[in-house]
């Protein structure tokens, strides 16, 4: 039987997919680990426990594989770095390629980057910056249904920060493009990593200034506000946009 220090935590990634034995993230013996996988790199530490990336596994079955999205209810730190794994991967498998030169990189878990073996350029995971903000008027707050929820979920407002702009006035562009209202007192709330594939949510809470809602089809299906008593289906727990949600009901 193993000894517990002795055990780690396996991020094996494929195609944005993690192998989840019995829908966990799994625990196993670094002597496992050695028969299991070529390569594997430590990307943290979690309970005392090593995390681990790999992308090359003898015993991982289609079957088994799953979204990140199965470990929301995983503490937020080990969900974290399960999507730490799924970020490395998709830079390895999108910046293959030198920038500078246009020579093949290669991986380097020091970094972690992506290296250059001929100019020597170190390139770093792209990390794209979101907003996501829960509005309140009074005791409602505005929620929007996007076409991909098919479950009839409704979640807070979010979206990807441009060029040349603050966070805060991505969240008044993004509430008023996708739904025609104007927000003021725009405070930040808390982050999380959200690796779908390589995005970082920034959150926000803002009040409502003026307009009626208006909602973007092209972005949304519909946008109400809502009672805060009064919820339809909801973002699941482990998102930070249930946080912000739990955050306006108080």
């Amino acid at each position: 039987m193993s000894n517990q220090k002795d055990l780690v935590y396996l991020c094996y990634v494929t195609n944005g997919q993690l192998w989840l034995a019995d829908h966990n993230l799994p625990l196993i013996s670094k002597n496992q680990l050695d028969k299991w996988i070529k390569a594997s790199y430590v990307i943290g530490r979690y309970d005392e426990h090593e995390v681990v990336y790999a992308y090359e596994h003898h015993n991982a079955a289609e079957t088994e594989l799953d979204s990140l999205r199965s470990l929301l209810h995983l503490p937020s730190e080990l969900f974290n770095l399960a999507g730490k794994a799924i970020q490395l991967d998709y830079m390895r498998n999108t910046q293959q390629f030198c920038s500078r030169c246009g020579l093949q990189n290669h991986f380097d878990a020091t970094h972690p980057a992506m290296l250059c073996p001929s100019c020597h350029a170190v390139h770093y995971p792209r990390v794209s910056p979101c907003v996501i903000v829960a509005v309140k008027k009074g005791g409602q707050i505005l929620l929007a249904h996007h076409p991909r929820h098919k479950n009839g979920m409704y979640t807070v407002i979010a979206g990807f920060v441009e060029a040349g702009e603050t966070l805060e006035q991505c969240v008044a562009r993004e509430v008023m493009e996708e739904t025609g209202i104007e927000v003021s007192n725009i405070r930040y709330f808390d982050s999380q990593p959200w690796a779908f594939p390589s995005n970082l949510m920034m959150g926000f809470i803002a009040d409502y200034e003026s307009g009626e809602i208006n909602p973007d089809y092209e972005e949304l299906t519909d946008a109400q506000w809502f009672d805060v008593d009064d919820l339809p289906l909801v973002a699941p727990e482990g998102t930070i946009a249930r946080r912000l949600i739990e955050a306006v009901k108080g």
